[in-house]
């Protein structure tokens, strides 16, 4: 029986080309690391906005229904002084119409985001 020679029919990578690959990969990484890093924080404080949007618009909905059901209701007394909102608990606190929600608890980074966690606005 004859052996055929394989050395001549191999097909493959060549080291440079391997090299040159893993190059780019280098490259590509260094870049797109950082920029991934940038909009997880960005993201946080979004998560952060969005708490707040989703508290201040639960005051909005108590005090409708506070009018709703006492329509001589002058001021806004909040029912609770915590109300989770997701993953995410806050503080209501109403002085003279002018409501302040505060973010005070969330996801285990939450201590760490920077931003704003505060809201004041008038309801009525």
């Amino acid at each position: 029986m004859k052996r055929k020679k394989l050395l001549g029919n191999q097909k493959g990578f060549t080291l440079i080309e391997i090299i040159a690959v893993l190059i780019i990969l280098g490259v590509i990484a260094a870049v797109a690391v950082p920029k991934f890093v940038d909009m997880q924080a960005e993201a946080r404080q979004y998560a952060v906005e969005g708490a707040l949007g989703a508290l201040q618009s639960t005051v909005t909905m108590d005090y409708a229904k506070q009018l709703l059901t006492t329509p001589s209701t002058t001021t806004y007394t909040p029912t609770a002084s915590q109300v989770v909102v997701g993953e995410f608990t806050g503080t209501i606190a109403n002085a003279a119409g002018a409501v302040t929600i505060t973010i005070t608890a969330g996801p285990s980074w939450f201590s760490t985001s920077d931003g704003t966690n505060s809201k004041s606005f008038q309801l009525y």
